[in-house]
């Protein structure tokens, strides 16, 4: 599916992203927040709850300083309320685009037009929203989140495949309301719908955190006697399944089939050693792409409506191969 889209990388000079169908909003820069030729850019970041999270947040301040780009950085702490603080705080400041990613998909027309009202640009990335209202932001750059769920079903259905007896399923769900926890569950669950031997027992959100995975997955191992394989919607929930899986005197990746998304470096060791089967990766390495986009959104040139980031799988050979050059 995202190699479909690859021919489109012609749209953004430079990006290893393709861009999907459609044009930004037309209009102008923002309100001038840096004054002369510099370029301010505010950015409200979810938080720092995984290592993904982290990646990103040094590919964004490292590509911002590299871009000649004055950054205004925010944590949100995982707390809608302090994304939209932050937001309104930028608005205040007049800088010349936002770019956020939001903690969950739903509330945020109002703030968003308030920045659309004060002509300053925003950018989505990571994550997008659910407002049927396109022209509130310019541009949405990140994965397809249900491509990642479809991939990871599909090595699941792929693993059983010729065999009958029932798999029995537990689910380690990211933030409630979060757009990869609800595209990843959709493609993952669409694809496994289709043979019954597929069963989901048990799904809990672990707020794509290591600790939460733990206690969830702990939580499913005393519920259930009978668990197959863990899907788990980020490594983080994954590595911490794993602590509770070996708790309970069982072997990962055997005992248990563990599959998850993300491939960051910690996620990679434990595909590597084989603990986890599978990993579907979602790459945090944005800041570059991002910077691209601010500038050609300041200037006030047409941007994909939607820019697909290029991905790929892991196997655990695949894992041993591709640690030694990994970044993040």
């Amino acid at each position: 599916m995202l190699r479909r889209l690859s021919a489109a990388v012609v749209l953004i000079a430079g990006l290893a992203a393709c861009g999907g169908a459609g044009g930004g909003a037309a209009g102008g820069g923002g309100g001038g927040g840096g004054g002369g030729d510099t370029i301010t850019l505010g950015f409200a970041q979810v938080g720092a709850e995984s290592g993904w999270r982290t990646a990103n947040t040094k590919s964004i301040q490292d590509s911002a300083k590299a871009a000649g780009i004055d950054l205004k950085f925010s944590d949100a702490q995982q707390k809608q309320e302090n994304q939209i603080k932050a937001i309104r705080s930028y608005i205040q400041q007049k800088v010349d685009a936002i770019a956020f990613s939001p903690v969950v998909e739903s509330g945020w027309d109002t703030v968003l037009k308030e920045a659309k009202d004060a002509k300053i640009p925003v950018l989505l990335t990571d994550r997008a929203v659910d407002s049927p209202d396109t022209s509130l932001y310019r541009t949405f750059i990140g994965s397809d989140f249900v491509v990642e769920g479809t991939k990871a079903g599909e090595w699941l259905v792929k693993e059983y495949e010729g065999k009958s007896d029932p798999v029995n399923i537990v689910e380690l769900q990211g933030t409630t309301g979060s757009a990869p926890a609800n595209d990843r569950k959709k493609g993952f669950g669409d694809v496994i719908a289709a043979d019954p031997k597929f069963k989901i027992i048990a799904s809990q959100t672990g707020d794509f955190t290591r600790a939460k995975g733990k206690e969830v997955m702990e939580a499913f191992l005393k519920a259930h006697k009978d668990i197959d394989v863990l899907f788990a919607h980020n490594d983080d929930m994954g590595l911490g399944a794993i602590e509770a899986i070996e708790g309970a005197g069982l072997k990962p990746g055997v005992d248990i089939k563990i599959i998850t998304i993300d491939a960051v470096k910690d996620g990679m060791q434990a595909l590597a050693d084989g603990k986890i089967n599978f990993i579907a990766e979602c790459s945090p390495l944005l800041g570059p792409q991002l910077m691209d986009l601010v500038k050609k959104v300041v200037k006030g040139e047409q941007v994909p409506q939607r820019v697909l980031t290029e991905e790929t799988t892991f196997t655990p050979e695949q894992a041993k191969a591709a640690l030694p050059e990994r970044k993040y």
